[in-house]
Order: structure tokens, then sequence, then C-alpha cells
């Protein structure tokens, strides 16, 4: 079922998005991030702040009253930007993902904006091209990785964001 996060599901989201995207339990799943980044990928100030701005939404799929599952949406002008969608890496490959992602379509229509933008990490290809068979576009626009107490780089090579974009 997937419905709108509270603050109080930040313990759990924290937890779940750190399993998905860093250190050893995210080599689980598919979409880890261990081989390019250490440190966490979120800490609960970090969410507190998301969850205190009005334009953000967090969207979990919950299944036997556990989160398995998340987005974060974000209003942004005419768009929607989507960010951090995760699954449990357990259960990546499932149908989780595309779920979140069409609930996320379905909540920029109701919002009437015209498109979804995100960032994804150039040299993550895999994820770039599920997110391409989903619709999405390179748009050409790149932005530098930004380091950060949380986000620590061990890759060799330079990270950078690519913008990828679906009208809506």
């Amino acid at each position: 079922m997937i419905t709108k996060a509270l603050i109080q599901d930040i313990p759990a989201l924290t937890t779940l998005i750190n399993s998905a995207y860093r250190g050893e339990t995210s080599k689980k799943g598919w979409t880890t991030e261990a081989h390019l980044l250490e440190g966490k990928r979120t800490d609960e100030p970090e969410m507190t702040k998301i969850f205190l701005d009005p334009k953000n939404t967090i969207l979990k799929f919950t299944e036997d009253d556990k989160i398995i599952g998340s987005v974060l949406l974000v209003e942004k002008g005419h768009q929607l930007y989507l960010g951090m969608l995760t699954v449990s890496p357990e259960l990546q490959n499932s149908g989780i993902g595309k779920k979140l992602l069409a609930e996320a379509e379905n909540q920029a229509k109701t919002l009437g904006l015209s498109s979804i933008i995100m960032t994804v990490i150039s040299v993550r290809e895999e994820l770039v091209a599920w997110y391409k068979r989903h619709g999405y576009a390179d748009t050409g626009k790149r932005e530098a990785f930004p380091e950060s107490d949380i986000h620590v780089t061990v890759s060799d090579v330079p990270l950078e964001f690519i913008y990828l974009e679906k009208s809506i």
C-alpha cells in the first residue's frame, strides 16, 4: 500500500534509505552506491528538514506494517522533482519501484504539473537505463556531485549528476 509518510516514520525511512544505497546491506540489491560512496545516504536531521518543508512529500510503500519502499517528491514550479526512490535491497526487482514511480506520476498529474525531473549519478548506467525504459529522457544538463560529511566519494571516476525528465 502506498500512502503519505508521516514524521514519525523518519527512523524507519532513514534506516531503509541507508540500507538500500550504502554499506554492505545495499549490495544485496542492484541500486547500491556503495562502490561509489561511503557514509550514509541520509540522516534523521536531514529527513526532518525534508518533512518540515511543505513543498516536500514522501510516499511510503508499506507491507505488513513495515516500510519497504519510499520516494521523495518536491514541487518545483511546474515540475515535480523525484528523489531517493528506495526499495528494500532484498525486494528489488519485485515491481515496488515501478509502483512508486507510477504513483509519483499520478501525484504530478493531480498537482497539474507538466513533468517530473530527477538527478542520477551519471556512472549508474543500469539505473539511468531503468528510468529511460520508464519514459525518462536525459536532458543534457549536468551538475557536479556535492561532497559533504554524508556523501564521501570512494570512486576513482569524478561523479556528476545527470538530469532526467518525463513529460506528464
